[in-house]
């Protein structure tokens, strides 16, 4: 099995954690979607990542999908797996996501030469970003130190949503204003599975 994709995309990243924390055993490569598009094009046509070769050889992408696919293949979930500690888990992912997404969006936009980039876009964005970060705080106040010591897909999502932050975003995403939230960052930081996995432009 192999995981493609650089490890500065929180999706990556989320991926690589969850098959670790699984008890998995796979290849990672470092294969940018900008810098090396004609190696990401002969693997996934769709240069999309992060990428994932199953071990029958099909090509899988989406990080929800490829976790999907790792736990089916280990034979178990790091989501709890039924009642209120499931539901609690799918919206904690599913807001760390909304923070990725607009963290990433953030950086794309950034890039893009000045006289061509929208601002009320990019405020909306900054808003949703802040507004995600918000709830996450509120939830790892909640949770408490327990989240990092089990992991389950809301507590990574969250803690990998800061790590992108942090790695690319300091410079214009404070995150001050959410202390619980950083305060898990750190803790899960601190875990193998993330110390296994840093985030990173480059990997071996």
């Amino acid at each position: 099995m192999l995981l493609i994709g650089m490890l500065d995309s929180p999706y990556v990243r989320r991926a690589a954690i969850a098959g670790t924390l699984l008890g998995l055993d796979f290849e990672h490569r470092s294969i940018s979607v900008f810098r090396h598009m004609d190696r990401f094009r002969a693997i996934n046509p769709l240069i999309k990542a992060p990428s994932f070769v199953a071990g029958d050889g099909t090509v899988l992408m989406d990080s929800e999908l490829i976790i999907t696919h790792l736990e089916d293949v280990a034979g178990k979930s790091l989501r709890p797996e039924t009642g209120t500690a499931r539901t609690h888990d799918l919206r904690t992912t599913g807001i760390a996501l909304v923070a990725c997404e607009k963290a990433v969006q953030l950086e794309y936009e950034r890039k893009r030469p000045e006289a061509i980039r929208f601002q009320p876009w990019l405020d909306r964005v900054r808003t949703q970003l802040a507004d995600a970060l918000v709830l996450l705080d509120e939830i790892c106040a909640r949770d408490g130190e327990a989240a990092a010591r089990n992991l389950t897909h809301g507590a990574i999502a969250a803690a990998v949503a800061v790590g992108f932050i942090r790695f690319t975003l300091k410079d214009i995403v404070d995150l001050a204003p959410y202390p619980a939230l950083t305060a898990h960052a750190d803790r899960c930081e601190a875990t193998p599975a993330f110390k296994h996995w840093p985030v990173d432009r480059e990997t071996p």
